[in-house]
């Protein structure tokens, strides 16, 4: 029996309009009350995963719990208490920048209150509407202030993934060295941490819990997703996944992310129906 499901948010539980279906709301409100815990494991920081929280009823809870940053941080969504967090350092941050000044490419900066975004177009305003609300926009590239603030992630983005694919490509060794590395929406390349990924972060929230990877399905759709595809006992991509998510995955869903893809996931392997 499954134990706990952990699930990408972007492309995978919401829909278009960033919004969760009724049909996804009732067969996770169905499997939490059999007992299984639903986690959610985002590459957004956890202040802009509490609406989606909120309904699925299950912000500000104890003993419930969010994977964000690209697993940077776990947090109790009670008070959303740190468990566990690792960052970047601000050099390591203004490298990456700098870096990227020099391609066509529009910044996000999170820390774990906000994110700064710099150099992006009206169509990136409007992608990240409902979804990254009360972000700061910065005018000049100076990121100086934010010497002090604990930086967990920044990101490139460009529309183009192949774009994206080739500045990875052509990054410094021993700046790669240093991180990881991670693309999702097929818009934005991610840098983390060395070691963070949302993998390794559901395999710490698992053993604090005692639950076994055999016990755990994951659901999501791009790169960034591909580590908890891996580690679980069933991963499984939905239909608009990457042909990378894919290929990790146990099994892939007959329905895509504007289907109610969750609601099959769980009718199919947890409630049974």
């Amino acid at each position: 029996m499954y134990k706990l499901i952990a699930c990408d948010m972007d492309e995978t539980l919401l829909d278009e309009q960033a919004q969760v279906s009724q049909q996804n709301r009732d067969a996770i409100a169905k499997a939490r009350a059999a007992g299984v815990r639903f986690v959610l494991a985002s590459g957004r920081g956890f202040p802009a995963m509490q609406t989606t929280a909120q309904i699925l009823g299950m912000a500000n809870q104890t003993d419930e719990y969010m994977i964000s940053f690209n697993g940077g941080a776990i947090t109790e969504n009670r008070g959303n208490r740190i468990i566990a967090l690792q960052a970047l350092t601000f050099e390591q941050v203004k490298t990456l920048f700098q870096i990227g000044l020099a391609y066509d490419v529009g910044f996000h900066i999170y820390t774990t209150e906000s994110v700064f975004m710099y150099r992006i177009n009206q169509e990136e305003r409007t992608y990240v509407e409902g979804r990254l609300d009360g972000y700061i926009e910065l005018t000049s590239p100076d990121i100086d202030f934010l010497k002090d603030h604990q930086l967990i992630k920044i990101l490139f983005h460009n529309n183009e993934r192949h774009y994206l694919e080739q500045i990875k490509q052509h990054m410094p060794a021993e700046i790669v060295a240093q991180l990881s590395l991670s693309f999702s929406g097929n818009r934005y390349l991610e840098f983390n941490q060395k070691g963070v990924s949302k993998g390794n972060a559901l395999r710490f929230l698992a053993e604090k819990l005692n639950i076994k990877p055999t016990e755990i399905i994951t659901i999501g759709d791009n790169n960034n997703d591909i580590s908890m595809l891996s580690m679980a006992g069933l991963g499984i991509a939905v239909l608009n996944a990457t042909a990378d998510a894919k290929a990790a995955a146990d099994y892939i869903c007959s329905r895509d992310h504007t289907q109610s893809a969750i609601a099959d996931v769980i009718n199919r392997f947890v409630l049974n129906a």
